[in-house]
């Protein structure tokens, strides 16, 4: 790996990593403890997120139980989960506040694999963007004499090789997902 690429390969190591994260939240028709990550739920006086204050299980296929540990923030557990509009039935039954998955429909589905098509052309739009920085450093080193011709050719191929590659590790992480979703 070249230096230009290896210079910014913890920047493309970490957009795939978000895009493999955020689409993990999406919702399908399983019970998944994933869709409460980054739920913000306000106790003793600031923001924590869900899993700080309570402890968050797959009951069975079709709910999830979080468990507060304090039973004094269940009340502001139970507002956030509702707040949020997961789409999940809240039932609070006073140590634990349970939530039923319902089954997605036909359009429903088609709506979520339309967010993951979005968040998919975002991460790509992130790996251009990188590809860019690392194309014009590249450019501007042979500009200067720096490095040969036949060096920025070899530096761009590997390039252009290592995009495709994060590419393809998305798209195939997005049907993945897609399946799971569209899954009845």
């Amino acid at each position: 790996m070249n230096n230009f690429l290896s210079a910014k390969q913890a920047e493309f190591e970490a957009v795939s990593d978000f895009f493999k994260r955020d689409i993990a939240t999406l919702r399908t028709g399983r019970a998944n403890p994933a869709v409460l990550d980054g739920l913000q739920v306000e106790a003793y006086g600031v923001m924590n997120p869900l899993n700080a204050v309570a402890n968050i299980a797959v009951a069975d296929a079709r709910s999830i139980t979080v468990s507060p540990w304090d039973k004094g923030v269940s009340k502001a557990v139970e507002k956030a989960i509702i707040e949020a509009d997961l789409g999940f039935g809240v039932v609070n039954e006073g140590d634990k506040i349970r939530l039923s998955v319902p089954s997605l429909t036909e359009e429903n589905r088609r709506d979520i694999v339309k967010k993951l098509n979005e968040k998919m052309e975002k991460t790509r739009i992130s790996l251009r963007q990188l590809r860019e920085e690392v194309k014009t450093k590249i450019e501007q080193v042979e500009a200067d004499k720096e490095i040969s011709e036949d060096e920025k050719f070899r530096a761009m191929k590997e390039l252009d090789e290592f995009v495709a590659k994060k590419n393809e590790e998305v798209k195939e992480a997005r049907d993945r997902r897609e399946k799971d979703i569209m899954e009845i």
